[in-house]
């Protein structure tokens, strides 16, 4: 089958379209592993701040574990996203180096054609001059045509020259684009080598401790026992102030108060669709921390037999950081007892969030709050040195992933 002229651009077209789109891609990807990398490495940063204020303080063994492993894993995966970058850059790279070798092989034919053009345009000249070619001819419209040929010519021999003008052009930019990428590339893989050390050590330290731990297992199983048995008791007591809210929400409203959910004002049900057109960009519940523990069942971080269910999040923040609103809303409930450490709940709407294991409390039960306004001050148990916030995000009575809702969580 013969294709004709139009076929053949449909499918230049096409092949520029396809190259174009690859690049847009990979461009993009490239672009959002570099961001990941850039908060891996502030989480990494965030990590070693906290490490560095509580040096002093001799933490428990499960407290230094839980550490390790939160950074061990920071740490992996920045060395799998730095590694993903590189082998994206090698690919472009090998395009590049590809597209260059093409690139000289058109140069040189595009140049050999032009200088047959200037040789065949000089023998010209010198066999015959341009008006004795115009005046050798038959008629008038022979010499127009002659005269349309020189000025096509003349056209194409410009044209020829622009063209290689600007494949030079190119050839320049790729190759000062191709220099960047292998720097680019060469910095990533000594990044990832320091990288690659310290998480060496960090498991040294880590498989060190656990041995440890491993010796006394039991006990150590019943401490983690102890505090999960104390977490469900906290949460029973949050649970039984909801439950009283929304009671009283639909008594208001004068529905059943045996609903699960809120019976919302027109300015709740429209707090709370506020709330929902921010998923994913609400304020962290302090300016600084690192998550330790993620939302859901999971294996417990140190002894891996036993399984948690986490209704939030934990976050790991420096002492006296002040714990903030995520969101403007209403408190509807604030414990501060001797069995347990203070804690806040604030309304969104039918949205709820929790602030647990606060050591001040600077608000109260009724007051109105805007997003990031400071509503407490975090713990820090003075044994072990930790200062951890206690997160949680409900719909009515039903707990949420925070890292769902937090800007980059």
């Amino acid at each position: 089958m013969i294709l004709g002229k139009s076929s053949y651009k449909i499918i230049f077209l096409l092949g520029f379209l396809l190259c174009s789109s690859l690049s847009f891609s990979q461009n993009n990807k490239q672009k959002e592993l570099e961001t990941r990398r850039q908060e891996l490495r502030r989480e990494i940063q965030k990590i070693n701040e906290l490490r560095t204020e509580n040096k002093t303080i001799a933490k428990s063994k499960l407290s230094l574990i839980e550490d390790f492993n939160h950074k061990i894993n920071v740490l992996d995966n920045l060395i799998k996203v730095t590694n993903r970058q590189a082998n994206l850059l090698t690919r472009e790279i090998n395009t590049n180096q590809s597209k260059i070798t093409s690139l000289r092989d058109e140069l040189k034919q595009l140049k050999a054609e032009y200088a047959a053009m200037i040789v065949k345009s000089y023998k010209s000249k010198n066999q015959q001059s341009r008006i004795m070619f115009l005046l050798s001819s038959n008629n008038f419209k022979q010499a127009y045509k002659r005269v349309q040929y020189m000025q096509q010519y003349a056209d194409h021999q410009k044209k020829q020259g622009e063209t290689i003008k600007a494949k030079t052009k190119e050839l320049q930019d790729i190759n000062t684009n191709l220099l960047k990428q292998k720097e680019e590339k060469n910095n990533l893989i000594a990044e990832n080598k320091v990288t690659q050390k310290s998480l060496e050590s960090e498991r040294k330290q880590q498989q060190a401790l656990m041995k440890e731990i491993q010796s006394n297992i039991s006990r150590y199983a019943n401490q983690i026992k102890d505090k999960e048995k104390e977490a469900r008791r906290i949460d029973a007591e949050i649970n039984k102030i909801i439950r009283a809210a929304i009671a009283k929400s639909n008594k208001k409203a004068g529905k059943s108060s045996s609903s699960k959910t809120f019976a919302l004002t027109p300015e709740g049900l429209a707090l709370a669709k506020n709330f929902e057109a921010n998923r994913g960009k609400l304020v962290w519940p302090v300016s600084k921390g690192v998550v330790q523990m993620g939302y859901g069942k999971q294996p417990h971080p140190v002894i891996k037999s036993l399984t948690i269910n986490s209704n939030g999040v934990r976050i790991a923040t420096e002492k006296g950081a002040k714990a903030r609103a995520v969101f403007n809303g209403e408190v509807i409930g604030v414990v501060a007892n001797k069995n347990v450490n203070p804690f806040v709940i604030i309304q969104h709407g039918n949205y709820i969030t929790y602030y647990k294991n606060l050591s001040k409390i600077y608000v109260k039960a009724g007051d109105k709050v805007t997003t990031k306004q400071d509503i407490g001050e975090v713990f820090t148990n003075p044994s072990t040195g930790e200062t951890i916030l206690s997160f949680v995000i409900s719909k009515d009575t039903d707990t949420q992933n925070p890292s769902s809702w937090i800007y980059k969580m």
